[in-house]
């Protein structure tokens, strides 16, 4: 399993995402949410920033189903997908991740031809703070 590669600006977020929180870093001053995480706000320059908790809801923005497997250590996992989710508390900040039957299920548990663009989802979040994602009951 692959472990994040965390940088000052980014490491709350992994911090904050293995105790099971997703949460984005936004502006103090304006308010204006960023990802991925930088030490200025691109939108008024301010240097001051603040963790914002999101509800974790979503919808799947794009997708794919890597053939052959990009990375070396995912091999024995194809096929897996990969899911990049708008935010429903902040539609202009996308994750990416991977769409899961259940907390704690497989990569490859979701079948892909099940994927649906605009399909609503939950983050699950834990362990390593990778996230993941399975899909919101109706």
């Amino acid at each position: 399993m692959l472990s994040p590669v965390t940088d000052p600006d980014g490491a709350p977020f992994w911090e904050y995402a293995a105790q099971g929180e997703l949460r984005v870093q936004s502006c103090a001053d304006c308010g204006e949410p960023r990802f991925p995480p930088r030490p200025c706000c691109p939108h008024c320059q301010s240097f001051a920033s603040e963790w914002r908790l999101m509800s974790g809801h979503g919808r799947i923005w794009s997708y794919v189903v890597p053939h052959p497997p990009l990375l070396p250590d995912y091999a024995a996992q194809a096929p897996y997908n990969v899911i990049v989710v708008e935010l429903a508390d902040a539609p202009r900040i996308r994750l990416v991740g991977n769409l899961v039957t259940g907390p704690g299920a497989a990569l490859g548990s979701f079948s892909p031809d099940r994927i649906r663009i605009g399909a609503k989802v939950q983050a699950v979040l834990g362990g390593t703070g990778l996230p993941q994602w399975v899909l919101e009951r109706p």
